[in-house]
């Protein structure tokens, strides 16, 4: 019983972790370790602390109002709700299809049976409007415990997998390996991709603030439990992106193989895990990286629905909302995806790095505008100073981004 009231004290910050614990964590942060061993370490916390205010005034503005930082939004200017759906909208599909299409792929070798990519695709669409189908906020936030409870334990496992296979046979690097520099020119666009989702897109506080409002609703929490919901849930984000790019560093550092790009690097990932230690880890590595991506795309299609659709409702003055009207735009969104699948299933690689660009080039907006609802509320000097300095360093990456680009 004490476990259950312990455990109902969290939710959407576990969410949000659950949301953010996917490309930027499994394929970002273990490609970091993999070039650059762990070098980047420092960098990647430093990345996290910079976006930590940013988030944490989202889900403190929820739980003081009880409105999402939507209406904030709309309270700034109906400008802000088109853009956010500008931004939003493209992420969806393009994040919910590339999720389905990567969780299909991790998912075809631990079946005993062969399916084609994209009917496995459909599978897992069909599965999260499944899961969603009733009930949609408490659904979700046992699921997002419990995959959070099995992600953290299958990642410790393969951490200690890794490290007694580099103490019983030695490290992999060998004598003549020179270490090369993340701090070049050339390693740039690497690092502002590694920042863009790091610990994901700055318009997931906007739907962490959304399921503040629904576990208000469902079972009311104090600003205390609250915070430390949010605290947790966001300092396990850290902890396991320096968990993955540890293990990118134990297994692929200094090793000379072509890295493959986007989600395909998750199958190389797969792979030298069984070329290193055995072939009787292959289906626990890619249990791991599918528990991984699939509870991140589970939250994307929770999280983007309730965010199109309550901006949609702020623009024609509809702010009431029907559990159904939820279900519906899930339907759309996962339909809309399902079509991206079946005939542009090539491009989606593509399409991803396009999203991500979309999100880091709209954070320093969205950070703003949640930094504004802030000081509205007349929050504290130390945050405020923080907040400044995040402030600065989103935009000193959008210029030096732009430098880069063009």
């Amino acid at each position: 019983m004490r476990l259950r009231q312990t455990l109902n004290r969290f939710g959407p910050g576990l969410i949000m972790a659950s949301s953010a614990i996917g490309g930027s964590h499994i394929i970002a942060s273990t490609q970091a370790g993999a070039q650059f061993g762990l070098q980047l370490a420092g960098f990647i916390i430093a990345v996290n602390l910079l976006k930590y205010p940013f988030y944490r005034f989202a889900y403190r503005y929820a739980l003081q109002n009880g409105q999402s930082v939507l209406q904030g939004y709309a309270a700034q200017g109906n400008v802000y709700l088109w853009l956010f759906l500008l931004f939003n909208g493209i992420a969806t599909v393009v994040n919910i299809a590339g999720g389905a299409l990567l969780s299909a792929a991790l998912l075809s070798p631990l079946l005993p049976f062969d399916w084609s990519l994209t009917w496995l695709s459909i599978g897992v669409l069909i599965s999260f409007l499944l899961i969603l189908a009733k009930k949609q906020y408490p659904i979700l936030d046992m699921l997002s415990k419990n995959l959070m409870l099995i992600l953290t334990v299958i990642t410790i496992i393969a951490l200690v997998m890794a490290v007694w296979s580099v103490a019983t046979e030695g490290s992999r690097v060998p004598d003549s390996f020179v270490e090369p520099s993340p701090w070049t020119f050339a390693s740039i666009p690497f690092l502002i991709a590694l920042m863009g989702w790091m610990p994901a897109p700055m318009e997931l506080s906007v739907a962490t603030s959304m399921w503040v409002v629904e576990k208000q609703h469902l079972n009311k929490i104090s600003l205390r439990d609250g915070m430390l919901d949010f605290n947790v849930g966001y300092g396990v984000t850290i902890v396991l992106a320096l968990v993955f790019m540890t293990l990118g560093a134990l297994m692929q550092y200094g090793q000379d193989f072509p890295q493959a790009a986007g989600g395909k690097y998750v199958a190389q990932f797969v792979n030298m895990y069984a070329q290193a230690i055995g072939e009787w880890t292959r289906w626990f590595i890619g249990l791991l990286a599918f528990v991984c991506i699939y509870g991140t795309t589970l939250t994307a299609v929770d999280g983007y629905s309730r965010t199109n659709m309550t901006a949609v409702h702020l623009l024609l003055k509809r702010p009431h909302t029907t559990r159904n009207e939820v279900f519906y735009w899930m339907l759309g969104a996962s339909i809309v995806s399902f079509v991206i699948i079946v005939f542009f299933q090539s491009s989606v690689g593509k399409m991803i790095p396009f999203a991500m660009t979309m999100s880091f080039i709209s954070a320093p907006m969205f950070a703003w505008l949640n930094f504004t609802l802030y000081r509205d509320g007349k929050g504290n000097r130390w945050l405020s100073a923080w907040a400044w300095l995040g402030l600065a360093y989103l935009v000193a990456m959008l210029v030096l981004y732009f430098y880069v680009k063009f």
